[in-house]
């Protein structure tokens, strides 16, 4: 049987991000929504996630290109003078692997997010990290060490069908290492090759590409392409078209593909 996570990342990165999560997911084919518990908009994405039963919200963690959850003084190892994490993910990996006082702060950071959603009284149905941030091994041992203790059950892999990527040797030691501690990792994931940019067209070539067993497909829907915190270049809007599309729909119904949330379908 073929099963299908349909995930919207960066919620809670602006209001046009939770407009537009909540529309996908009652009228289209959205089943998943993965929270920036730091981000500007993440009240008004759990306000809207608590309208939405059906909704399973991850846990999006942001260790790069935002600002931490914890005072910049508490984590003076991940920031600069401005208070935000290095941008630079090569020079911040290194860090974090090399110096324990980094990495102590590091633990700290991940904790908060963790905590932050915990607080909100939503079931943790996943967790993956901001750029695939994840699939450092450090970020990855402490994700699986501290998620343990809220409840962990299913991580993002980035392994797509048919594209090949620098990560893919790290998104396979992530999965193999997630999967020996019981957590699901889905055997296929779409919206790497196109990130920002699946079309319709697109969304319907990767149902027609699912494998058997579990797939998740990403994207980054938005109700505007401008919003504070866009991706540069990204089509956000055309992605929440394709979510609403009906040819996308009559896609995953012919093909007897179940969709769901990761609770519901592992």
């Amino acid at each position: 049987m073929k099963t299908l996570v349909v995930t919207a990342d960066d919620f809670g990165n602006d209001v046009a991000v939770n407009e537009a999560v909540e529309v996908a997911h009652r009228d289209g084919i959205l089943t998943a929504a993965s929270l920036m518990v730091a981000a500007p908009a993440a009240a008004d994405a759990v306000a809207r996630a608590k309208r939405l039963p059906g909704l399973g919200v991850g846990l999006h963690l942001t260790l790069v290109d935002s600002t931490p959850l914890l005072p910049p003084e508490q984590v003076p190892g991940l920031v600069g003078r401005d208070g935000r994490f290095c941008d630079d993910m090569a020079i911040a990996g290194a860090r974090m692997f090399f110096l324990p006082a980094v990495r102590r702060q590091l633990a700290a950071e991940i904790e908060a997010q963790f905590a932050a959603f915990a607080a909100t009284g939503l079931p943790l149905d996943h967790v993956n990290a901001h750029k695939h941030f994840h699939l450092h091994p450090t970020i990855a041992g402490l994700i699986g060490t501290i998620g343990a203790r809220y409840g962990l059950r299913a991580v993002r892999a980035p392994l797509e069908p048919g594209a090949r990527s620098l990560t893919d040797p790290w998104a396979r030691l992530v999965a193999a290492r997630f999967r020996r501690r019981g957590i699901a990792v889905p055997r296929a994931v779409f919206g790497l090759r196109h990130s920002g940019a699946m079309t319709a067209d697109r969304l319907r070539a990767a149902i027609r590409a699912l494998p058997d067993g579990l797939s998740e497909i990403y994207l980054h829907p938005a109700t505007r392409d401008d919003y504070p915190g866009h991706g540069p270049g990204y089509r956000h809007r055309d992605e929440l078209a394709a979510l609403l599309d009906c040819g996308v729909r009559d896609r995953i119904v012919a093909d007897g593909v179940q969709t769901g949330s990761f609770a519901a379908l592992i």
